[in-house]
């Protein structure tokens, strides 16, 4: 029988989430062990009437892992990770570290993001970026199966229509409990980190686009602006190469030439160390807001928006994390995955560190004239409705239409999902 809280050190652990800037209050939280428990905890939400979230990793911005006056189904002992075969199955409450330490222990590695904390299913049902996409695709594109209790209590094995809804378009159709990912055999990657002058940035950004341009599927990189050790602000380039790591040196080596650098070290870690080197740098508790625009390229006009908005900052440890699209994530059609935008582009994450929320808002706006329909559905606020509209592209009917047949009184509310969308839809396969 799942065990239910509503006080004590357990319930105010389930509620003690990442961002500290949300404050809601759920009424009950369910510790679940085993999908059976969550198909209770479910159950009892149902017949008291209570609004239902999930809470895995707790690290989505926006707090939507716990309810005002709701049930918690909490996922945190479900985090077993076991490999075989080149699939690692995974419980639904397991981290980004979880996997990648399983999967360390044999030499390969996961597609999972940059942060280990974060749950790795919450960030793969809304897609995924992170320094392996270029070369494996997204976290979601390396999702291969999945157990999900739905909203009436069943636990299904996905079919190919939940699963392709899961690929992309969030916590939305159900929990899923358990899901079998990609590992892939890669021990070793190299990591570069390079600091340039703020007053440079105009030229940093104009060369990190042409070099990224032309670089192969085992570059990715991260560009962000940020405030270093001195309290002034540079910028930052973090590549990374999953390739064949002589001809990868020569690679990062190249990204000193972007301006004159502040500090340059090209490393090789495992992709476990890579994952773990930004631990302690987000800590729990924290007020933090963001907002996400993606971008086709950096041009003059994109350079001078992020500037911009940067410079408006109104706490210091604010900053603008920048990630690179490109490659095997690509080259996956858009129709194969809920995931919405497959075009080569740049997803820029306008972070707000201490602040309430209206900087983050004001730069999203700034950028808006110059960026790409939608952004990713992982970042989008509860009231970022007009770019949810458009962030699943030409999938979103046929993602409301699962949502309608799966869940059509809206138990499970995750990442945002389009509203009003009509048209003509795919026939629905077994679920």
């Amino acid at each position: 029988m799942v065990q239910l809280v509503t006080e004590g050190p357990e319930y105010d652990a389930a509620v003690a989430i990442w961002n500290g800037a949300v404050d809601h209050r759920p009424q009950v939280v369910a510790l679940c062990t085993s999908t059976a428990d969550v198909q209770e905890a479910i159950i009892v939400a149902r017949d008291r009437g209570l609004p239902l979230s999930v809470r895995g990793g707790g690290h989505d911005w926006a707090g939507r892992a716990l309810r005002d006056g709701g049930l918690i189904v909490d996922l945190t002992r479900m985090r077993q990770v076991s490999i075989d075969d080149g699939v690692a199955t995974v419980g639904g409450g397991a981290t980004a570290a979880d996997a990648a330490e399983a999967a360390d222990r044999l030499g390969l590695a996961v597609a999972t993001g940059t942060v280990g904390t974060v749950g790795l299913l919450g960030l793969t049902l809304g897609g995924g970026y992170g320094p392996l996409s270029g070369r494996f695709g997204l976290a979601a594109d390396n999702l291969l199966g999945a157990e999900v209790v739905l909203a009436d209590g069943s636990a299904v094995q996905a079919g190919p229509e939940l699963l392709w809804a899961l690929r992309g378009g969030g916590g939305n159709f159900g929990v899923v409990t358990s899901a079998e990912v990609a590992v892939h055999p890669l021990a070793e990657v190299l990591v570069g980190s390079f600091a340039f002058p703020y007053d440079e940035a105009e030229q940093v950004f104009r060369g990190y686009g042409e070099l990224l341009d032309c670089g192969p599927d085992e570059l990715t990189s991260v560009i962000a602006i940020v405030v270093g050790p001195d309290g002034n602000p540079l910028v930052s380039v973090a590549p990374t190469w999953s390739g064949d790591l002589a001809e990868g040196k020569d690679v990062l080596d190249g990204f000193a030439a972007l301006g004159t650098p502040l500090s340059a070290d090209v490393t090789v870690k495992s992709p476990l160390a890579k994952l773990r080197e930004f631990d302690g740098a987000f800590p729990d508790g924290v007020h933090y807001a963001l907002r996400t625009r993606n971008v086709a390229g950096f041009t003059p006009r994109v350079v001078s928006a992020l500037l911009e908005a940067y410079e408006a900052r109104t706490s210091p440890g604010t900053f603008i994390n920048i990630h690179h699209f490109h490659g095997a994530a690509t080259r996956v059609p858009i129709k194969r995955s809920a995931f919405g935008q497959r075009d080569y582009h740049f997803m820029v994450e306008f972070i707000e560190v201490g602040g309430d929320g209206k900087w983050s808002r004001a730069a999203s706006t700034t950028l808006a004239p110059y960026s790409l329909p939608g952004g990713y559905p992982n970042l989008l606020g509860p009231d970022d409705t007009e770019q949810a509209a458009t962030a699943y592209g030409p999938n979103a009917s046929r993602l409301l239409r699962i949502k309608r047949r799966l869940d059509p009184r809206g138990v499970f509310s995750a990442t945002p999902l389009p509203a009003g969308v009509s048209g003509d839809l795919d026939a629905d396969s077994d679920n």
